[in-house]
């Protein structure tokens, strides 16, 4: 029996079981991953994600097919009780790290998940695949990130950690150039290091870039902590 399992739906899928990589076919690869990323389901709500243009009878007939095949593999992943599918408990998902680390980033510890998040770079859920759910779930690990760092930018702006405070609000300005209140964050840092004009080439870089790509410019709340800027500055 399989003591430990590692379901990967970051970066690709991939499955490990007794860290051994096992070989999943593309077909039940979207079961897992569904199941992955709500952990159980009833057989309803499965079959209308994962065959949504099939008919509820052939839709319920590829759900039975999919959990037979599971069941060829040997690896005892899946628990079908009655109308609800579930992992099994020792079944782990690096989904559920991500979210587990960002829950916990207020308690600011330099925990090996904490720095990976800061330092790692947002990894993408299932790159290529299309799927509804899919979408949704990806998009709410974006954003999910997104906060994650911008706190940590913030506690180590508090800290005076003013290194790791950069490295935090860069990385989420990677993941999303166009997003404001990272580059707030960088005009607070390089405020707080005394470094006026990085502030004000901070703001302008972004109003810039705004106008060019949006049309619009900079919130309220930004012109005004450029007004704080100038007037330190003058």
């Amino acid at each position: 029996m399989t003591s430990t399992a590692r379901l990967t739906l970051l970066d690709g899928f991939g499955l490990d079981c007794d860290r051994e990589s096992t070989e999943v076919p593309k077909t039940l690869q979207r079961l897992l991953a569904f199941l992955g990323l709500h952990r159980q389901a009833t057989r309803s709500l499965a079959v209308g994600a994962l065959w949504p243009d099939s008919d509820e009878q052939k839709a319920f007939g590829r759900l039975r097919t999919a959990l037979w095949r599971l069941h060829q593999l040997g690896v005892p992943i899946v628990s079908a009780q009655g109308e609800t599918l579930r992992l099994h408990d020792w079944v782990r998902v690096d989904v559920d790290d991500l979210v587990d680390t960002a829950r916990f980033v207020s308690a600011r510890t330099a925990s090996a998940g904490i720095m990976a998040i800061r330092d790692g770079g947002m990894r993408e859920l299932l790159p290529g695949w299309y799927d509804d759910w899919v979408l949704i779930e990806r998009e709410r690990l974006r954003q999910l990130y997104l906060h994650t760092v911008e706190t940590l930018a913030a506690e180590d702006l508090l800290a005076h950690r003013y290194t790791d405070a950069l490295e935090a609000a860069l990385a989420a300005l990677r993941v999303e150039p166009l997003r404001e209140s990272p580059h707030r964050l960088l005009m607070e840092i390089h405020l707080a290091e005394g470094n006026y004009s990085e502030a004000l080439n901070t703001y302008h870089s972004y109003r810039l870039l705004l106008l060019r790509e949006l049309d619009v410019s900079p919130s309220p709340g930004m012109r005004r902590l450029l007004g704080e800027t100038s007037r330190i500055a003058g």
